[in-house]
């Protein structure tokens, strides 16, 4: 009886340490380009629909929008914003490299040129590809990992991502930190193709919303405009649920209900 137990324990924890052993080794090969892959995938996910609120915020004024949001992949992505009632109907439609805002008050559809996409989205601290992502993360930058960073929010992957030479992008470099523990975004630095630190994006409150756990708030910092900053603040989503393909039309950025 001695004899099987001691056996059994031989085993037992062979094979935990075989697991501990896989997973550490595991999480130390991934590469920068992985690192960054899994985090844009827990924020994506297959597909996404939610509600959010974007506080902007300047030394002299302020104001809050209420936004209606989905996204399908990395390829569609659309925005409807609710309120306040000056804004409200204003629509933002990507379908991969093509970007339109439509403005109801004009009844006017625009298509966003590649030469505007670092232009303000609404006045606020995001440009147009910050708010629909039409560069890729993954596929348009080359993933270096600086090492690891320790913060209020647990132990990060500090990886940089640099434009490929061929890229249509509109950041000069990117500094991402990625926690290790769920690949959560914890903070993205923005520089232009001069080196200079333009803005910098804050993720905090980490919660449960929908399948998975994520940051639902997201500052954006100005560098350059002193007392700037924009606050989305995640409401409620949903991810990997049927989209109507409908939605991501031109003729849903006109639909006003």
């Amino acid at each position: 009886m001695s004899r099987n137990l001691n056996i059994f324990k031989f085993y037992f924890f062979t094979f935990v340490f075989f697991i501990i052993g896989t997973n550490y080794l595991f999480a130390q090969e991934l590469s920068g380009k992985e690192i960054i892959k899994l985090q844009d995938d827990l924020m994506r996910g297959d597909t996404l629909q939610g509600k959010y609120t974007m506080q902007v915020i300047t030394p002299g004024w302020q104001r809050t929008l209420e936004l209606d949001v989905w996204s399908e992949g990395r390829d569609k992505t659309f925005i409807r914003i609710l309120s306040p009632a000056k804004e409200a109907g204003v629509g933002t439609l990507r379908i991969k490299e093509n970007m339109w805002n439509y403005l109801p008050k004009v009844e006017r559809t625009i298509k966003i040129p590649p030469s505007m996409m670092l232009q303000a989205w609404m006045g606020s601290d995001f440009c147009n590809d910050d708010l629909v992502k039409e560069s890729s993360l993954v596929n348009d930058y080359t993933h270096n990992i600086l090492g690891e960073e320790e913060t209020n929010l647990g132990a990060a992957y500090k990886i940089e991502l640099i434009p490929k030479p061929q890229a249509a992008v509109t950041w000069g470099k990117l500094i991402f930190l990625v926690r290790k523990d769920g690949f959560i975004p914890l903070r993205e630095e923005y520089y232009n193709e001069h080196g200079k630190l333009i803005k910098i994006l804050e993720y905090s409150q980490i919660k449960q919303v929908s399948d998975r756990v994520i940051p639902t708030l997201w500052k954006m910092i100005s560098l350059t405009k002193e007392g700037h900053q924009t606050v989305i603040e995640v409401k409620e989503v949903e991810y990997n649920l049927p989209i109507d393909g409908d939605i991501f039309t031109l003729a849903n950025l006109k639909r006003i209900e």
